[in-house]
């Protein structure tokens, strides 16, 4: 029973920083696919244009996207430690996104920043002459320091072993059978949506593009793009299995899927982690596969749907694209349970705006 109710604490904490992370994802991930959307009307040449309109609608989207992981570990730190894990936790998660530890070492330096603050507050004792410099000067110094040196020292290394331990694997697979590599890659495109293994193989994938190789770019955008398509088809299945504010992220997600954006799912893999990832990994890998096995190439390194005319054989790219998404929707339908009325509760508690007076900060005895 303690078990049950620490992990529901903790999906609470997670789900309170996906609230706040949602407008921005929304915001800025539109925006991007808007320029996109423009540029490609105008001359796709104007995107490559700085100062052009559309340059510079993809530039403040793209800026936007990159304060996902900040604004989510604040949002943990807050709903942990209220108003003073506000400032570390911004600081936290913009160093994860510095080491590469993405969104999950966002989430981790959010619970870190939260539950930190929560022991300064409880167990550092100051003077009354000193307690106006806790909250501006003790818990931001403190929490900061500490913090960043874990997040520093202790998540960056091992994630960063990871992604080198990965590129290395991902070479030696060329050789081998196309289809598993195609299946490999496609996976990892898919697997964080967006976070450090995405980028891993975006890198690698991006590398090769360079020397003339061009499958593994198609592989990138059919694993980007399956997410959002699978869980839309997934939702026309099984309305039921789905939270108001899960439809509401899918209203964004689906168009922020065409451009190949993919952040714009991370709300709804939040609140069921373990089967959305597992049905977009099936789905991707198999889509992965038939793009190698096809002979699919992509020439650009981004641009969603809208430059698949570019692709060689792009219809067998709609068709990969088309089999990986229903079988990521197929999958998650079956896999998924039905919403109950706890689930809706907790989105309308959430969807209501906390008003600041009635957060007071306290020193803990």
């Amino acid at each position: 029973m303690a078990k049950s109710k620490n992990f529901t604490v903790i999906k609470n904490h997670i789900l309170t920083g996906i609230s706040y992370m949602l407008p921005l994802i929304v915001g800025a991930g539109v925006c991007m696919a808007l320029g996109q959307v423009i540029g490609r009307l105008i001359g796709a040449e104007s995107l490559e244009i700085e100062g052009s309109l559309p340059w510079v609608l993809v530039q403040i989207g793209a800026w936007g996207l990159g304060l996902i992981v900040p604004v989510i570990a604040a949002a943990i730190a807050y709903s942990i430690a209220d108003k003073p894990g506000i400032a570390p936790g911004v600081i936290i998660g913009f160093i994860a996104n510095q080491i590469e530890a993405g969104f999950i070492g966002g989430i981790l330096g959010g619970f870190l920043v939260g539950y930190l603050v929560r022991a300064i507050m409880k167990y550092i004792k100051v003077p009354k002459s000193l307690q106006g410099l806790m909250p501006v000067m003790i818990i931001p110094l403190l929490s900061i320091t500490i913090s960043g040196l874990i997040m520093y020292f202790v998540i960056g290394g091992p994630i960063a072993y990871l992604q080198n331990s990965l590129i290395g694997f991902l070479e030696s697979m060329q050789g081998g059978s196309q289809f598993l590599f195609g299946g490999i890659l496609g996976s990892m495109a898919t697997f964080d949506f967006g976070g450090p293994v995405n980028k891993t193989m975006s890198m690698f994938a991006d590398g090769l593009l360079v020397e003339g190789v061009y499958g593994p770019e198609a592989v990138k955008f059919v694993g980007s793009i399956i997410p959002p398509f699978g869980i839309t088809i997934s939702y026309f299945l099984t309305k039921n299995k789905y939270t108001k504010s899960e439809k509401e992220s899918l209203k964004a997600a689906f168009p922020m899927g065409i451009a190949m954006i993919t952040e714009g799912v991370i709300p709804i893999a939040a609140r069921d982690l373990i089967k959305v990832v597992g049905s977009c990994v099936l789905g991707s890998f198999v889509a992965g596969g038939l793009i190698m096995t096809w002979g699919v190439e992509a020439p650009v390194p981004h641009g969603g749907l809208f430059v698949v005319p570019l692709f060689t054989n792009p219809w067998l790219f709609m068709a990969a694209l088309g089999i990986g998404s229903v079988i990521t929707g197929v999958t998650l339908s079956l896999w998924k349970k039905q919403v109950t009325e706890e689930d809706e509760a907790f989105d309308e508690m959430e969807s209501n705006s906390v008003d600041d007076d009635a957060i007071v900060f306290t020193v803990e005895g």
